[in-house]
């Protein structure tokens, strides 16, 4: 399957997309996401330290390595579903912010920065007209960008864009547990930089990202998990999707690649430098839809 999966890939995107060829046990979930073409990609504004508005971008760079993302989702398997871009939102293509979907309902997105307060209500009515049980928020927070599901638990993240409060409007609407874990690397401030989910059992993450309390709660539900460098970490690493056999990252995180397949996870690397200038990836592209 995996090298059905790498020569799929290869013809659509050979310079772009690569897929390691393993042998593994590991059994791949179906993934349904949702994502937004960066057709109005641009760093015009700084909101995060990977931003730096006086350095030139390219809309169509982004979007050709945008695509190379899109067309690895399409050779997993996946469902891809869009969501049109609006032209002067410059970030709408980090479409994890956008929500949180879990049991067929979808948890709003409450930006902290006016930049992007308009994506919210957006990705609300998309979400609505695909059929979820749409809550809006009360709370500040970014969507998928700071929960993330890990077997029976949501992890939530907050101590730069995402509210501890917003965490009590998750337990209320979903009614799992809420793991709350606290961000304390600016470089890092979506959890979904700083910890990947691997399957329903294990994760990868960085341990520097975290307070001393969260990565104790870290180290004790996922005692097995996958420690990345500072390097692969610099380059979004982390950032990454699967469904728990195959993981889609950064080509660059050449160490997080090995120590994937040492595990057995087939490694897709995907070039996403130009989306790394606003501050996203892999992950930030991907908005999972649950039902």
């Amino acid at each position: 399957m995996a090298r059905e999966i790498a020569a799929t890939m290869e013809r659509m995107q050979p310079e772009l997309v690569t897929a390691p060829p393993i042998e593994s046990d590991r059994v791949a979930t179906h993934k349904t996401v949702l994502m937004c073409r960066p057709d109005f990609f641009t760093v015009s504004y700084r909101i995060n330290p990977w931003m730096h508005p006086e350095h030139p971008t390219s809309t169509q760079t982004a979007v050709t390595q945008w695509e190379a993302l899109h067309a690895a989702y399409v050779a997993l398997g996946y469902d891809v579903h869009l969501i049109d871009p609006i032209d002067g939102l410059n970030d709408m293509v980090y479409s994890a912010n956008g929500g949180f979907t879990l049991d067929g309902k979808a948890y709003g997105a409450l930006f902290t920065y006016e930049q992007r307060a308009p994506e919210g209500p957006a990705y609300m009515a998309w979400l609505q007209e695909a059929g979820f049980e749409v809550h809006a928020p009360s709370h500040v927070n970014e969507g998928e960008g700071d929960f993330l599901v890990a077997g029976d638990a949501i992890l939530a993240g907050h101590g730069f864009r995402t509210t501890l409060e917003s965490h009590d409007e998750l337990r209320r609407i979903f009614g799992r547990e809420v793991v709350s874990l606290r961000l304390v690397d600016p470089s890092f401030y979506h959890l979904d930089t700083a910890i990947a989910i691997l399957d329903d059992q294990n994760v990868a993450y960085l341990p520097k990202a975290f307070d001393d309390a969260s990565r104790a709660e870290l180290e004790r539900r996922f005692p097995d998990a996958v420690l990345v460098s500072d390097d692969d970490a610099a380059v979004l690493g982390l950032n990454s999707f699967g469904d728990g056999r195959s993981m889609v990252i950064a080509s660059r995180a050449a160490g997080f690649d090995r120590d994937l397949q040492a595990r057995g996870y087939a490694t897709v690397g995907v070039d996403l430098s130009e989306l790394l200038l606003g501050g996203g990836g892999v992950k930030c592209c991907t908005l999972e839809l649950r039902r």
